[in-house]
C-alpha cells in the first residue's frame, strides 16, 4: 500500500509564497536539494494543482548540462515519475507521463494508494488542503526556511485539525529545518 505524502518548503511563518506570489526566498541549496532528491526518488506519482504544475513542468525540458549534479538528478527523477494535474482551466499538459483531471477525486486517490507499490506525493497547498480534508495525507514533510514573509499562500490548510507525530528532523547548514510528520490515525 502506498502513502500519500505532502512535502513543501515554507517560510517560518508558514507560507509557500509571499504576498506578491514570489517564492525565490525558498530555493534550496545543493545540500537541501540532494536531500529532497532522496525523498522524491521513491515517489511513483505526483499529484499537482495547476499552479504547482506550471512551476514544475520546467523540469521536463530544462537544460541541466550547466547546472550542479543535484539539478540533473532531480530532473531525471521528475521525468521518470507519473504526474496527474488537476485543473479546470488547462486543456493539455506539456510533459510526458502526465494525465489531466478536471477535479480532485478522493476515491480515485484512495484506490491509487491501495493499488500502487510506490508512494504518491501531492504538490500545491490548495490541492493538498483537499487531500487533508478528505483524510488522505499520510505524511507531511516540511522544509522550514529561516525567513518571515508576513503573508501570502499558506503551506497548511485552514479548517483542518489533525494530530501529527514527529518521525524525523534535520537541520541543514543553511538554517533550513526539515520535519517529517506522520498523520496520527
Amino acid at each position: 500500500m502506498a502513502k500519500l505524502v505532502y512535502a513543501t518548503i515554507s517560510s517560518l511563518d508558514g507560507y509557500v509564497a509571499d504576498g506578491s506570489g514570489s517564492f525565490d526566498w525558498a530555493a534550496p541549496d545543493e545540500e537541501v536539494h540532494a536531500f529532497i532528491n532522496e525523498l522524491v526518488r521513491p515517489v511513483g506519482t505526483h499529484l499537482y494543482g495547476r499552479r504547482t504544475y506550471d512551476v514544475m513542468v520546467a523540469w521536463e525540458t530544462m537544460d541541466v548540462g550547466p547546472e550542479p549534479a543535484v539539478i540533473g538528478d532531480f530532473a531525471a527523477i521528475w521525468r521518470a515519475a507519473n504526474k496527474v494535474v488537476y485543473s479546470k482551466t488547462r486543456d493539455s499538459v506539456a510533459s510526458a507521463r502526465t494525465t489531466l483531471a478536471r477535479e480532485f477525486a478522493p476515491d480515485a486517490v484512495r484506490r491509487a494508494k491501495a493499488s500502487e507499490s510506490r508512494d504518491l506525493s501531492i504538490g500545491g497547498p490548495t490541492l493538498a488542503a483537499e487531500a487533508f480534508k478528505a483524510g488522505l495525507v499520510d505524511e507531511c514533510h516540511l522544509f522550514v526556511v529561516p525567513m518571515i514573509v508576513g503573508g501570502g499562500t499558506r503551506a497548511l490548510p485552514d479548517g483542518v485539525r489533525q494530530r501529527l507525530e514527529l518521525e524525523a528532523e534535520r537541520q541543514f547548514a543553511s538554517g533550513i529545518i526539515y520535519l517529517r510528520y506522520r498523520i496520527a490515525r
